[in-house]
């Protein structure tokens, strides 16, 4: 089948993700939005995957009933504040909750000094007390793999400035692959991102005006032709796209929408 193929799901004998936008907002929270967060967990329950840790991703898991202490891996597409801040507070919130199993962080090059640096501005003498689980950080540069607790993720550059690389990222888990664009302007590398993925998750930050290191729902929907993925999903929208969303022909998430796949 050529081109997008946003409305038709892959064909399968069971359904094995569960994926759940806990936070499909911009960094400014517009129209009360949650920070980028987003959920991956087999239905038969078991470790889960976030893809981005937004500033407000652990109210966001708690609110929605998803469990913190399940989620085995998070993958970072990017180290700004709204897709990187949340990260502190899921460990500390491990650490009162008594977690006891591994926490890998896959992101890109500089997630292993940030991380520190977030936990000392946000929780000053956080980084030096022990823990029954350990942090382990794995860092992966554009055109770069790395394989961890069952996860695999794919790393593709991404056109967005955010003072360290930027990445789009094909997630490999269960059985079933998630890609993801991050924060982005339009690059031919999100037809790579999205090939046969199950679901294709895409910033539309604004509809037609020309943002700076974001994409625009006319860029990406100019491209659509390109996209083979099996579904489609928007995020990240800024009120531009808010305000139209009734006009909008693709499928926007809200926080607290669920895709199985």
């Amino acid at each position: 089948m050529q081109g997008h193929r946003h409305d038709q799901p892959r064909a399968s004998s069971e359904t094995r993700v569960r994926v759940t936008v806990a936070g499909s907002g911009d960094a400014f929270g517009s129209a009360g939005r949650q920070q980028a967060c987003i959920h991956l967990q087999p239905l038969t329950g078991g470790p889960a995957v976030l893809l981005d840790c937004g500033a407000s991703a652990l109210s966001s898991l708690k609110r929605l009933g998803l469990e913190p202490n399940d989620i085995a891996t998070v993958v970072v597409s990017h180290l700004h504040g709204d897709h990187v801040a949340g990260l502190p507070y899921l460990v500390l919130d491990g650490q009162f909750q008594h977690r006891t199993g591994r926490l890998q962080v896959i992101g890109p090059p500089g997630t292993r000094a940030r991380l520190p640096e977030l936990m000392e501005i946000l929780f000053p003498g956080s980084t030096t007390v022990g823990r029954r689980f350990e942090v382990r950080v794995n860092e992966v540069a554009a055109g770069g793999s790395v394989h961890v607790g069952g996860v695999t993720v794919d790393a593709y550059r991404a056109e967005h400035a955010a003072g360290a690389p930027a990445l789009a990222l094909r997630v490999a888990f269960a059985d079933r692959v998630v890609g993801y664009s991050g924060d982005t302007a339009w690059t031919d590398a999100l037809v790579d991102v999205a090939r046969d993925a199950d679901l294709f998750i895409c910033e539309a930050y604004t509809l037609t005006r020309r943002v700076p290191y974001h994409l625009d729902v006319a860029s990406l929907r100019a491209n659509l032709g390109r996209l083979r993925c099996h579904r489609l999903l928007l995020t990240h929208a800024s009120p531009d796209v808010l305000d139209h969303r009734a006009d909008l022909d693709l499928p926007l998430a809200e926080d607290g929408t669920v895709i199985l796949i």
